[in-house]
């Protein structure tokens, strides 16, 4: 599937960025209300865990509902003081988990929606959803590499 080799792409590209970044870099936020570049890739991850289950469950079991709120997600697993290798080895390694997840959907299941609203009903493809979790991931890596 192409939208796999896209996605594989970007994570190696923006993985080979993140050796040249120093501490600092990672850990500075623009504002007390910002996110660190740090707290960016954690989100990411978790931007990564939770697609990946749209992506699994959506195949069989259509419109179930999966959201989550990022901003709790950041705060509650505090990305701010975790060691920056151990989150761009976890970001590295469920973004392979999740290439091998959608380049093995069936087209048929491209079709199959999931319910992302958190209050009213908000029905996407799991096409869409791919395509979407590539240009979201895209938005964040250039944040954080600039």
């Amino acid at each position: 599937m192409a939208k796999a080799d896209d996605i594989e792409k970007s994570v190696m590209v923006g993985y080979g960025t993140f050796a040249s970044m120093s501490e600092n870099e990672w850990t500075q936020k623009p504002a007390p209300d910002k996110w660190s570049k740090k707290e960016i890739l954690g989100h990411l991850i978790d931007s990564a865990q939770n697609n990946l289950r749209r992506f699994i469950v959506s195949q069989h079991e259509p419109d179930d509902k999966i959201y989550y709120h990022q901003d709790e997600w950041v705060r509650c697993q505090n990305y701010q003081s975790a060691d920056i290798g151990e989150l761009q080895q976890l970001w590295l390694l469920i973004n392979k988990q999740l290439v091998r997840t959608v380049r093995n959907i069936p087209a048929a299941a491209l079709k199959n929606t999931c319910d992302t609203g958190k209050e009213a009903v908000e029905l996407h493809t799991l096409a869409f959803l791919i395509e979407d979790y590539h240009a979201h991931m895209l938005h964040h890596l250039k944040q954080i590499t600039g």
